[in-house]
């Protein structure tokens, strides 16, 4: 599994002001910072920027290109900013993104196979997110992989992204992900490549609950096949996840549970309280989220406490 380091993101109060002020120097040193913690790219939203974007993509893509080698994706929904950006880069892009749409469809795949770059692909269309796992593949199925098949575009290089969305308002939306992703690995000889962006399962929720929520999603998406994770790479306890997931630690309790939730996962189960030890408050603590994200009981920012 590869992660797109995702700390480079307009809505940070510190990226918008390092934008406006060209401190180049402050990106960087974030981009060194995020591939030393174990990145195998960078997103790099700039937010829409109708106006500047064009000149503001290339200047960041530079930019970053003389601190770090690893592939960049252009995260904008300005397609002339991702063009010059496209233009400037050393290492094969990723475009984030397309939607569905029709228009977006006409004009965002021809750019990718120009410049010969990746593509994040969302399954949604004029009709927005579909809750269930099925509509979500149709998608894929039906507008995103043909035109892509149809434009010569690798299956490797197609990103298709069922769309995290929050547990915080958007909870029955969660399971269905997970399964989306599973779908999709089967789909197609060979099947499209999926993404996902971790962080946004824990939107709207408060920031001391983000990161159990955030490592705990990323488990299960894992043991579903997710190949790519817009995730934050600085993040110390997400990467202990993985790494018990990537080794089979169990040598600890909540490694062996966590071993335990993918194996579960994979096998398209679910965690029981049966496959925990309760006297472990974090432990604990995992249930817990493992349950709202099955949509087995309602989120509520106490749900910890419940």
């Amino acid at each position: 599994m590869y992660i797109i380091g995702e700390n480079i993101h307009i809505i940070s109060r510190s990226v918008k002001d390092a934008i406006a002020e060209r401190d180049i120097r402050f990106f960087q040193e974030l981009a060194v910072k995020q591939v030393e913690a174990g990145a195998d790219a960078l997103d790099l939203n700039i937010g829409p920027q109708k106006k500047a974007g064009h000149e503001i993509m290339p200047w960041l893509v530079k930019g970053i290109q003389e601190v770090v080698d690893v592939p960049l994706s252009l995260d904008t929904t300005n397609l002339a900013a991702i063009e010059e950006g496209l233009k400037v880069a050393k290492n094969q892009c990723i475009i984030n993104s397309t939607s569905a749409e029709e228009e977006r469809l006409r004009v965002v795949p021809p750019l990718a196979k120009k410049y010969n770059a990746k593509l994040i692909a969302l399954t949604m269309g004029k009709g927005g997110i579909p809750v269930s796992a099925e509509e979500r593949v149709n998608i894929a199925l039906e507008k995103l992989i043909p035109r892509a098949v149809e434009l010569d575009i690798p299956m490797e290089d197609l990103l298709i992204d069922p769309l995290v969305l929050t547990v915080s308002g958007c909870q029955e939306y969660c399971p269905e992900c997970v399964e989306a992703v599973r779908i999709l690995k089967v789909a197609g000889d060979p099947p499209p490549m999926t993404n996902v962006g971790l962080s946004n399962v824990s939107n709207a929720v408060p920031r001391e609950m983000r990161p159990l929520i955030n490592r705990t999603y990323g488990v299960m998406l894992m043991a579903a096949g997710v190949d790519y994770m817009i995730a934050d790479p600085l993040d110390e306890k997400l990467k202990e996840f993985i790494r018990i997931v990537n080794e089979r630690d169990d040598s600890t309790g909540v490694g062996k549970l966590v071993v335990t939730l993918y194996d579960k996962t994979a096998a398209m189960e679910k965690l029981t309280a049966d496959d925990v030890d309760m006297s472990d408050p974090e432990q604990v603590d995992i249930f817990k989220t493992v349950q709202i994200l099955y949509n087995d009981v309602i989120y509520t920012d106490s749900y910890l406490r419940v």
